[in-house]
């Protein structure tokens, strides 16, 4: 039984092997083919027109994802771990609006928003090949940057705030200014080169500041993804897709022996 569970679990949560390989493109396939289904289910007519065919094709999916979910459970050894981690609820969210529509009528529609969920587990798939180097490399790179990250954040944030509050003022609730808030709102669209264009300064003064502020905005860009570049340059030693089967964490050296996290043997 131990032996059977253990190999379940490599198949399903690690693609080392050519069996976890097969799992994880045919899992793949299934979830891209589930996506489409749930975006032409939102087109008016085609609802209309294969809406019994779409309801067929979508519960086909929730069962399989169904099983893939309860494969997952019976594989590890501390099941709550993974039902409590967020790929765990992220699988339990997306497949229950099929459901609902069961007790509740027309719930599985209002909820049907969360089947697109569904599109977060192509990151559990994206550890084929290449890809398993190339995601620790990017997630390691935002968690050395965090810190810079947060506090580039705050300064852009008080920016804004100085910047809007100023524009409140020398525009004025007659040119669209009508509130601190409502021109803190505009300072960020500017900052941000969106420029929705719902408010605009008109006097020469708030033009000259709003342009001060739309040339500063492209050098804000330029700052979180410098600090995010200089953190891939570091290496990485994590290029494999061992996942223990007691706490479900992935991130193991290469020559690992025992979980990092949990202190289980892989």
């Amino acid at each position: 039984m131990q032996a059977w569970r253990e190999k379940l679990h490599e198949i399903i949560f690690e693609a080392d092997t050519n069996a976890g390989k097969a799992f994880d493109i045919g899992l793949l396939v299934f979830i891209l083919v589930s996506l489409l289904v749930v975006m032409l289910d939102s087109v008016v007519h085609i609802h209309n027109e294969f809406e019994q065919v779409l309801y067929s094709i979508e519960w086909f999916f929730t069962i399989v994802f169904s099983l893939e979910y309860i494969l997952r459970i019976i594989s590890v050894k501390k099941p709550w771990r993974y039902i409590f981690s967020f790929y765990g609820v992220i699988d339990f969210v997306s497949t229950i609006p099929t459901y609902i529509s069961l007790v509740i009528p027309g719930g599985g529609h209002v909820f049907q928003v969360f089947r697109v969920l569904r599109f977060l587990r192509l990151f559990k798939i994206f550890k084929l090949g290449n890809f398993t180097k190339e995601a620790k490399f990017l997630g390691q790179a935002m968690r050395d940057s965090r810190e810079k990250i947060i506090v580039f954040l705050v300064a852009v944030l008080c920016m804004a705030m100085i910047l809007g509050s100023l524009m409140y003022v020398i525009e004025g609730k007659e040119n669209g200014f009508s509130s601190i808030p409502r021109s803190i709102y505009w300072a960020i669209v500017t900052l941000t080169t969106v420029g929705f264009g719902d408010i605009s300064p008109v006097t020469p003064l708030g033009q000259f500041v709003s342009s001060i502020i739309m040339i500063l905005g492209y050098g804000i860009i330029a700052v979180p993804t410098g600090m995010v570049t200089a953190g891939v340059i570091k290496k990485n030693n994590f290029t494999n897709t061992k996942s223990c089967n007691s706490c479900s964490k992935e991130g193991h050296a290469d020559d690992a022996i025992h979980c990092k996290f949990c202190g289980e043997k892989l």
